[in-house]
């Protein structure tokens, strides 16, 4: 039984709500953010390997690709070693909207614990750290433990 009750992710789907609302406000869809947050991770990328990360047909890739450019969040260059094709970079001003998504999930999550006492949060702070850590551990493990755990729970499925 999941004695979280998936609070977590119940809470966060709700932080994403509001930042997605209000970033919406500015003109950026949840769409052009992945695909802004990939080229501030990864610049040069052409095309075609942001098709192949995000997993969007070519159109949409292009249709993103040309609004960002239109709203001055990325910019072309061509390939220096092949002129046929354009490498994609974030602009300063998609700096900007990173620290601008990282303020609203700031300021939401300060308002979600500001009814907790100093200690509370403080310990709250605390579990969530390890919580944090362990994941990430985890996730660089390839996910090995919770795989196997979904394969045992699988297996154990096929035989009922």
């Amino acid at each position: 039984m999941d004695r979280t009750k998936r609070y977590i992710t119940k809470i966060a789907r709700e932080v994403n709500k509001f930042t997605l609302q209000t970033m919406k406000e500015d003109g950026i869809g949840t769409a052009e953010f992945d695909f802004i947050h990939l080229l501030r991770h990864h610049p040069g990328l052409t095309q075609a390997q942001i098709r192949e990360q995000l997993k969007i047909d070519k159109g949409a890739a292009a249709r993103r690709a040309a609004a960002l450019e239109a709203k001055g969040y990325l910019v072309r260059k061509t390939h220096p070693t092949d002129r046929r094709s354009q490498l994609l970079f974030a602009t300063p001003k998609a700096d900007h909207l990173k620290n601008s998504k990282e303020y609203i999930e700031a300021t939401f999550y300060d308002w979600l614990v500001e009814d907790l006492s100093y200690e509370e949060c403080d310990i709250f702070c605390e579990i969530l750290d390890k919580l944090y850590v362990r994941s990430k551990q985890e996730a660089r493990n390839g996910f090995k433990h919770v795989k196997e755990r979904i394969g045992d729970a699988d297996h154990d499925r096929e035989n009922k």
